[in-house]
């Protein structure tokens, strides 16, 4: 037979769970990014698959989603879409039946705009958390993304 929640339990659960917290303040952080490249019609999760795409060149679909720690379906929707967008191209990759998101012009075009504006709210990010305790945050988060599953 079921035992009645206990209210503490309730409490340190709203106030102590790890995954609860992380994600409150991801979705603050999403919130704020998106707000900053709304106006190029981008979101950060785009921004930041564009910029894998062009820092990690020949970086497979797999690889990818390993590297951004996403889930591989997760991934190939949002890389469809920027294919959809124009902004990525889907290329064979060197091993076979492999593919490769690839930057095109028009996306590296508009990370081009898009640098600016992310260094603008990354700025009032760090000044809303000072730079000692985001450097902290940093670290502690990074920490965090390595927890094992």
């Amino acid at each position: 037979m079921p035992t009645k929640t206990d209210r503490k339990d309730l409490l340190d659960i709203g106030q102590n769970c790890a995954a609860l917290r992380t994600r409150m303040a991801a979705r603050g952080v999403t919130r704020a990014y998106d707000a900053a490249l709304r106006p190029l019609g981008i979101k950060i999760t785009q921004f930041t698959l564009l910029v894998t795409a062009k820092y990690e060149a020949e970086l497979s679909i797999g690889d990818m989603a390993d590297f951004l720690a996403m889930e591989r379906s997760t991934l190939t929707r949002n890389l469809k879409l920027l294919a959809e967008m124009g902004l990525i191209e889907m290329r064979k990759g060197s091993a076979p039946r492999t593919k490769v998101p690839v930057i095109t012009p028009k996306g590296d075009a508009l990370l081009t705009k898009a640098i600016p504006v992310w260094r603008d709210a990354q700025a009032r990010l760090t000044a809303h958390m000072g730079k000692t305790r985001w450097k902290e945050a940093r670290t502690l988060l990074t920490d965090l993304s390595l927890v094992p599953g």
